[in-house]
């Protein structure tokens, strides 16, 4: 910290001492002045000028000059004024010696004309501007606690750089109440301390005494400096170990494991180093038998069990332990130990099975003994009473049947396919604290009883099989599962027999008794046979054997093997149709009707009809769903006379089938009245054609033939034993899915794409055409009419018809 004081303030100063230095340089013919140490720059000391007798005005003329005799110029004059300035800070310390009392500046002031020279002397006082400080700023002292009261230990003095009253004057220490300091002084006035120890110390108490030495200068204000003293004390072995507790009463359990802790001795000694290690061991007062039953660990002071407790034995024991230290010269403490030894439940209860039944059947009864079991323990009193019991969730109980025999019953009913075998646990334990406890596992089996039918995965099974299936092929898997063991489990699949037209199940289908893979006997005909239903039994090979059946549905799934058959316009194979229409036909007239049937499937058996050639595509349409063919136009001069039309039928399967008829229409000059088709209208011709012939041999034939088949039916009907759900039609009728028939010139159909038909007879025949309201599910007859011999003669009672089999008759528009 440095300390600054004002110019005025030093100029009062200097003057004081301008006397006596005038009074010297009268004498000497030297100039004096004295200044203190640290001046700010600028700082006025003197003014050279008035003091040497100078004209201010001549300074700069009269050259004057400044030469001081330093290695730093601090000091200059001003030419213009003839002052004496501080040209920089002047440091005594620094400057001088601090040990010498007295510091100058000397310096020469030289002026010309006439020249001159002058000797100029500059006092430079100290002021208090440095702080005490220690050469270490922490010093450390090892007092031992045996030191006595009144010892001396010298500390490293305190250094301050100014000079005289402002230099170190005291010390201070911050705890007085163990130590106090004394100061010496040195030759050169140095101020020296010793730590002076007031009281004896106690390493217990306090091992480590923190101090604070202060040192003060003389200086106003006083400035000072700390140093930090750590004194450690030293141990001595001035204390004996001591235990927790003077005495211990220790229970401990008979038949303890060899090497467990009976208890763990602590003593503890104040003292450090070796003089805290402590020994155990054992007294003169403690009996070898002691000894022998407990080890004591020198190092550690834990008791631990040497050799097997017994109870019966010795019930008490008694010992002391000695712990000593190992300082210079030892100290030791005692202590007694009681021990007490603790009966124990030492003995397992025992068990013995007398005799156990095993296998057993499932169905054995309730409250069946299986087994008998004893049980014992050698303990007595409550350690001595046992207690037998086996796991709650198996089906058997124990019931006691005398003391210490034990009766093991069927409390549930068994099934051996849930659980096929028991491992049944004994347990008996006794009630001793802490109980003891053994086990015994036996193994029960169960013997297998025929009480499961054999079960399908499914009660009903539907089979489709394709039409024209190669005989022998594998329809399906009928599986049965019997969860009972052995013979009991050996299935036999059978075909259950029925009758249907004459024949039995088994004609038509096997089963493999072993696995129940079945299979058909036979290639199955949609259009003949399209389901069968029938049974499959399997029967276990128990006594009394176990079976259970399964419904078999096999549908016969149709394929596309029927092409269309055209039954009008009629024709004999290979032939062409030969028609005659009037010239004047008006446009949209019927011209003819193409009808073919399907005896597959209604998908496979819808038609549609196409022109597969045509002589004048203008003049002709054909419906292609239900086949009319319509004039699109007037005839016209330039139209040929014949035209020929070749219609095809195609079903629609995949792929489809086709069949193909062909019309020749000739046009003819004679008018023929047309009708609409919501009309009953009769058309004569004039010419009884040969095509009209033909058309009613092959209708007369065809007719023929399907009464044949209907009678054959209905007598295979009547021989059959038992009425059958339905009859398979013949493969040889015109029977189709939509259930038409064509007998008797009659064709039978439930499908509304036949219901518009017409039957068109030539010249001696009559068109009639009866278009009834069409139900759902209905059925519809179309008869033939017959010939007639007069072109507009009409007959109703002949005429074509067109009925609902639902009705009671004839609908007519």
């Amino acid at each position: 910290m440095e300390t600054h004081i004002s110019a005025q303030q030093w100029r009062r100063y200097v003057s004081v001492f301008l006397i006596f230095s005038t009074a010297m340089n009268t004498a000497c013919a030297v100039t004096h002045y004295s200044i203190p140490e640290e001046m700010e720059e600028g700082s006025i000391v003197a003014n050279l000028a008035s003091d040497l007798g100078l004209d201010a005005k001549t300074l700069v003329k009269r050259k004057v000059r400044l030469d001081v005799i330093a290695n730093k110029r601090y000091l200059e004059i001003n030419k213009e004024t003839g002052e004496l300035f501080i040209a920089e800070k002047i440091d005594r310390e620094h400057l001088c010696n601090s040990k010498n009392p007295s510091c100058f500046l000397k310096m020469d002031v030289s002026i010309e004309e006439p020249i001159r020279m002058f000797n100029i002397e500059v006092e430079i006082m100290d002021i208090n501007d440095n702080v005490p400080h220690f050469r270490r700023d922490t010093m450390h002292l090892d007092i031992s606690e045996s030191t006595p009261a009144g010892e001396r230990f010298s500390l490293n003095n305190a250094v301050d750089p100014d000079f005289g009253t402002n230099s170190v004057k005291s010390y201070h220490l911050s705890d007085e109440e163990h130590f106090s300091i004394e100061i010496q002084t040195g030759r050169d006035g140095s101020k020296f301390a010793d730590l002076v120890l007031k009281n004896a110390l106690d390493r217990e108490e306090q091992a480590v005494h923190n101090l604070i030495l202060t040192a003060v200068d003389g200086g106003v204000p006083t400035r000072s400096g700390t140093a930090n003293i750590i004194v450690r004390v030293l141990d001595t072995n001035d204390n004996a170990p001591k235990f927790d507790k003077e005495s211990y009463n220790i229970n401990v359990m008979e038949n303890s494991p060899i090497g467990s802790l009976v208890v763990k001795l602590n003593a503890t000694d104040l003292d450090e180093g070796t003089n805290s290690e402590i020994m155990y061991s054992y007294s003169l007062y403690t009996s070898e038998k002691t000894q022998a039953i407990f080890g004591l660990n020198s190092n550690s002071g834990e008791i631990r069990v040497k050799e097997m407790i017994n109870y019966e034995d010795f019930r008490i024991y008694d010992m002391e332990v000695i712990a000593t230290d190992k300082g210079p010269n030892s100290l030791a403490g005692q202590c007694k130990l009681t021990i007490l030894v603790t009966d124990m439940n030492d003995n397992h209860p025992e068990m013995s099975i007398k005799s156990f039944q095993s296998p057993i059947k499932e169905n054995v009864a309730i409250d069946t003994v299986i087994a008998i079991v004893s049980v014992s323990d050698k303990d007595s009193g409550e350690n001595g009473i046992v207690d037998l019991h086996i796991a709650d969730h198996l089906p058997f109980a124990l019931r006691e049947s005398s003391d210490n025999y034990y009766e093991l019953v069927v409390s549930e009913p068994l099934d051996r396919e849930k659980v096929p075998e028991y491992d049944i646990t004994f347990t008996v334990t006794d009630r001793g604290s802490p109980p003891l406890s053994d086990n015994e596992t036996m193994t029960l089996e169960l013997l297998d009883v025929n009480d499961n039918v054999p079960q399908f995965p499914q009660s009903f099974y539907t089979i489709p099989v394709m039409e024209n299936n190669a005989p022998g092929a594998l329809l399906s898997s009928l599986t049965a599962f019997d969860p009972d063991l052995h013979e009991n489990q050996y299935l036999v699949y059978f075909i259950i027999e029925k009758e249907i037209v004459n024949t039995s199940m088994s004609m038509l289908f096997s089963i493999n008794p072993e696995n129940g893979n079945l299979y058909a006997l036979k290639t199955f005909d949609y259009e003949i046979e399209k389901e069968f239903l029938f049974h499959i039994e399997a029967r276990d090979s128990g006594v009394p054997p176990l079976n259970s059946n399964v419904t078999v549905h096999v549908i016969i799934v149709d394929q596309n093997d029927n092409p269309p058959v055209i039954v009008s316009p009629w024709r004999a194979h290979g032939s062409v149709v030969e028609e005659k229409i009037p010239r004047s036909t008006d446009k949209g007239s019927l011209v003819s009707k193409v009808i073919a049937i399907d005896t597959d499937s209604v998908q496979n058996s819808r038609i549609t009809y196409q022109f597969l050639q045509v002589t004048d595509a203008t003049l002709f349409s054909l419906d292609q769903y239900n086949g009319e063919i319509r004039t699109m136009r007037m005839f016209s001069y330039r139209d040929p006379r014949h035209q020929r039309l070749v219609v095809i039928a195609k079903d629609n399967g995949d792929p489809a089938l086709s069949a193909t008829v062909t019309i020749k229409l000739s046009t003819v000059e004679t008018a023929v009245k047309a009708y609409s088709d919501m009309t009953e209208v009769p058309l004569e011709y004039d010419i009884f054609s040969d095509l009209n012939l033909y058309l009613v041999i092959g209708l007369g034939s065809v007719s023929f033939l399907l009464l044949i088949t209907i009678l054959v039916t209905c007598v295979l009907k009547c021989q059959k034993p038992k009425p059958s759900k339905a009859a398979p039609p013949s493969r040889n009728s015109v029977i189709s899915e939509r259930n038409s028939t064509i007998a008797d010139s009659t064709l039978v159909s439930n499908d509304a794409y036949w219901y518009s038909l017409f039957l068109a007879e030539t010249r001696k025949g009559k068109l009639v055409v009866r278009q009834p309201v069409p139900k759902a599910g209905s059925r519809y007859i179309v008869s033939s009419l017959p010939r007639s011999t007069g072109l507009t003669e009409t007959s109703d009672s002949a005429a074509s018809t067109l009925q609902g089999s639902t009705t009671t008759g004839s609908s007519s528009s």
